[in-house]
C-alpha cells in the first residue's frame, strides 16, 4: 500500500513534467497550423498509438494475474465523457496560448491553467469530496498568485483590472480541467484507464475534425511543418500524459492530484525559459508565481493534516 502511495504521485508528477513542455509545443504549433487542425491532429495521434501499444500492454499486464478491462460500458461511457470535456478545455486553452503577445513566456498560460488546482476542492464540496483546511489556505494563496499574474501588470501601467481575453479563455480552461479531473476520479477505479484514455482522445479529436473543415483552411504542407510539436503534444502529452493521468488518478484524493499535476505550471515556465529565450516574465508575474507555487505545497501538505478522505467506489 505504501509503495502504491508513492507510485501513483510519481506519475502524476511526471505527468506534469510532460504537461509542462508541452506548453511549448502548443505555442510553437501555432506558427504553422491553426487551433482546432492542431488539437484535432494531436489527438487522432494519440489515440492510435494507444491502440497500436495496446494489445502488447495487455500482455504485459495480465501477467500480473489482476489485470480487468473493466465493462466495455464504463469504458465507452467513460473514455466519451472524458473526451468530450478534454475537446472543450484544451481548446479554450489553445486559443488562449494563440491569442497570446508573442513575448509573453508560455509559463504564464502554465500558471492559469493550473488554477484548476484552487478550483477541484470547491467543485469537490458538491458531490461530497471534501478538503482539509489547509486545501482551502492554498486556494487563497492560488487566488492571490492568480491576480499578480495576471493583473498586476495592468494595474501598474495604470490600465485597471483589465483581464485580457487570452487569460479569460485560460481561466475558463481551467474550469474545464476541473471537470475533468473529477470525470476522471468517477470513472478511473471502474475500468482500464488505458482504455478510457484511447477512447477519450479519439472523441476529441474527431470533435474538432468539423470545425478544423468549417472554421479553419488545414493544409498538409502546414501540419508536416509543424511535425515536431504535434508528435511531442500526440505521443507525449495526449498519449503518455494523459493516459498516465488516468491510471495513476485511480485511489488518489482529487484535491491532492490537481494539486501534483497543477506543477505543470512550473515546469512550464522552466520550459520556456530554456527553449524559448526570448519569452519573458515581469516582477509582478514572478511573485504572482511564487505564490501559486506556495498554494501547490499547502495542498501538497494537506493529507498529513490528519483529515482523510475515503476514496468513492
Amino acid at each position: 500500500m505504501k509503495s502504491r502511495s508513492l507510485k501513483n504521485p510519481a506519475l502524476l508528477l511526471l505527468t506534469a513534467l510532460i504537461w509542462g513542455v508541452a506548453f511549448v509545443a502548443q505555442k510553437d504549433g501555432m506558427n504553422y497550423i491553426e487551433p482546432f487542425t492542431y488539437n484535432g491532429v494531436r489527438s487522432i495521434m494519440g489515440g492510435l498509438a494507444l491502440l497500436a501499444v495496446l494489445p502488447l500492454l495487455d500482455r504485459l499486464r495480465s501477467r500480473s494475474g489482476t489485470f480487468e478491462k473493466g465493462s466495455r460500458r464504463d469504458i465507452l461511457v467513460g473514455g466519451a465523457a472524458c473526451g468530450v470535456v478534454l475537446f472543450i478545455s484544451s481548446m479554450l486553452q489553445q486559443y488562449g496560448i494563440a491569442l497570446q503577445d508573442p513575448a509573453t513566456n508560455v509559463g504564464k498560460a502554465g500558471f492559469i491553467t493550473a488554477c484548476y488546482c484552487a478550483i477541484v476542492p470547491v467543485m469537490g464540496l458538491f458531490i461530497k469530496r471534501k478538503s482539509p483546511l489547509l486545501v482551502w489556505l492554498g486556494v487563497a494563496v492560488a487566488v492571490a498568485g492568480f491576480f499578480f499574474l495576471c493583473l498586476m501588470d495592468g494595474i501598474a501601467a495604470g490600465q485597471g483590472l483589465d483581464l485580457g481575453m487570452s487569460d479569460f479563455l485560460l481561466l475558463l480552461c481551467a474550469l474545464g480541467f476541473s471537470v475533468h479531473i473529477l470525470v476522471i476520479d468517477h470513472f478511473s477505479p471502474l475500468a482500464d484507464g488505458v482504455r478510457i484514455s484511447c477512447v477519450q482522445f479519439l472523441v476529441c479529436g474527431v470533435l474538432c475534425l468539423p470545425f478544423m473543415f468549417i472554421l479553419e483552411t488545414p493544409r498538409l504542407e502546414g501540419i508536416l511543418a509543424a511535425w515536431l510539436p504535434l508528435t511531442y503534444a500526440g505521443l507525449m502529452s495526449c498519449g503518455v500524459a494523459y493516459t498516465l493521468q488516468v491510471v495513476a488518478q485511480k485511489g488518489v484524493h482529487p484535491a491532492v492530484a490537481s494539486l501534483l499535476l497543477s506543477l505543470e505550471s512550473v515546469f512550464s515556465v522552466l520550459a520556456g525559459y530554456v527553449l524559448m529565450p526570448g519569452s519573458t516574465l515581469s516582477r509582478w508575474e514572478l511573485i504572482g508565481c511564487v505564490l501559486v507555487f506556495a498554494a501547490v505545497v499547502m495542498v501538497e501538505l494537506a493529507p498529513a493534516s490528519g483529515e482523510s478522505d475515503t476514496p468513492h467506489a
